[in-house]
């Protein structure tokens, strides 16, 4: 990664200041010499416990800051959190209602925003009131699969063939070795990727309705087991994952292939609704939308969309998703067209939408609360919920984009967060 010469001087400078070089070497060098402290081995979730842990941060007698621990009972989080301290209490906004006319997901939604960031509900809601009022958005899911890739280390390009070939043969034998850890998912395929004598396994899933990334790891974990008690040839070693299944990260073969969910929303937006309420024109819009997917090519983006990420960070905080994996469900396609009639086509495809109604932090007391009130609580529902989470990106691109294009997004932006 490189940095032109006068920001490494500028930087340079700010970091020797007034020291020497020695005193900057010597700031810089491993430090074991003064202790450090240390929280106490103190588990679970108690009072007792988080007491604990408070005094080991502040010291004896010190008062525990209210606005994150005032004594309540915490054993609700104790299979999601370790060394807790507390909580930290989120703002939750409400956007819509936005109507989805999906493959699985059918109504008028109401989406519950945890954010601290100012505008951003007010611009979600604006764009899933317009949305609502051209007759809703089509969503459908296009794919499922969550994928693990396990890694294996060969002697040989030779030894690593005839391990790929034991495993091809054997697949349906892995499929019944991977249902013994797991109800609900299922092993639909494992592909292979090679590279001189190491070789990965893309172990692809369907996880019901859990986001899965527990689920998928677990029931990899047994499948290599018995590859490497059964299969003819002993890698010289082998990782569990190995960094070739897009987890939390946006990567080029889950935009091309799914991971999670892929799902597609569209909608056709009549345009005097583009007048009323985003004071601009399609033709406006169009024109933005085109200048700024150039400027995501331009800057190698992987996707080219507005601000998938700020409803989805949004939307995943409030309804107890991984909020890591906002970094590969943020990724996809806007696209904006005229229509003949002066109509905008809208759409927005997300090939990453890792999502679940059940498992992980759906469980909790508020994130379940929020999932109930989009009646997307529990299982049945991580369908519906991806498409809803699709049509709140595409609200929130139709928002933002009309906001560009009618020169209002930095007033907006003033006047709900500055000045407010």
């Amino acid at each position: 990664m490189t940095q032109n010469s006068h920001k490494i001087e500028q930087l340079a400078a700010t970091l020797l200041g007034e020291r020497s070089q020695e005193e900057v070497r010597k700031r810089l060098e491993a430090d074991t010499k003064t202790p450090y402290a240390r929280l106490a081995n103190v588990k679970g979730t108690a009072p007792e416990a988080l007491r604990s842990r408070w005094e080991d941060l502040l010291g004896q007698g010190r008062p525990i800051p209210s606005a994150l621990y005032n004594g309540e009972d915490m054993d609700v989080y104790g299979a999601n959190i370790e060394n807790c301290i507390g909580t930290v209490k989120l703002p939750v906004g409400i956007a819509g209602p936005l109507r989805v006319n999906g493959s699985f997901a059918k109504g008028d939604y109401y989406l519950p925003l945890a954010t601290t960031e100012a505008a951003l509900v007010a611009s979600y809601h604006r764009g899933a009131v317009i949305l609502s009022k051209s007759g809703g958005c089509s969503a459908v899911i296009l794919a499922e699969g969550v994928t693990r890739s396990p890694g294996f280390a060969f002697a040989s390009i030779g030894d690593m063939l005839i391990f790929a070939h034991w495993v091809l043969t054997h697949k349906d034998k892995l499929k019944e070795v991977a249902a013994t850890t797991t109800r609900f998912g299922v092993l639909q395929d494992i592909r292979f990727a090679a590279q001189g004598s190491h070789l990965y396994l893309l172990c692809d899933f369907f996880t019901g309705d859990a986001a899965g990334q527990n689920m998928v790891t677990i029931a990899t974990q047994v499948i290599c087991d018995f590859i490497i008690e059964q299969a003819p040839v002993a890698p010289q070693y082998w990782f569990v994952e190995a960094n070739a299944s897009g987890d939390k990260k946006a990567t080029a073969q889950s935009f091309s292939t799914v991971r999670g969910k892929k799902v597609a929303a569209e909608a056709v937006i009549p345009g005097k609704y583009i007048e009323r309420f985003l004071h601009t024109t399609p033709e406006k819009m169009v024109r933005y939308w085109q200048m700024s997917a150039l400027g995501g090519v331009m800057t190698g983006t992987i996707g080219v969309q507005g601000h998938y990420a700020n409803g989805l960070a949004a939307l995943f905080i409030a309804c107890g998703q991984d909020a890591a994996c906002v970094a590969e469900a943020a990724v996809g396609i806007t696209r904006f067209a005229i229509l003949e009639d002066n109509g905008l086509y809208v759409s927005a495809t997300l090939p990453n939408m890792i999502v679940g109604t059940v498992g992980g932090g759906t469980k909790l007391p508020s994130q379940q609360a929020a999932l109930q009130l989009m009646g997307l609580d529990g299982a049945g529902h991580a369908r519906a919920f991806a498409e809803v989470c699709a049509a709140a990106a595409l609200a929130g691109e139709i928002s933002i984009i009309g906001s560009m294009a009618a020169g209002d997004f930095t007033k907006a932006h003033d006047d709900l967060a500055r000045k407010r």
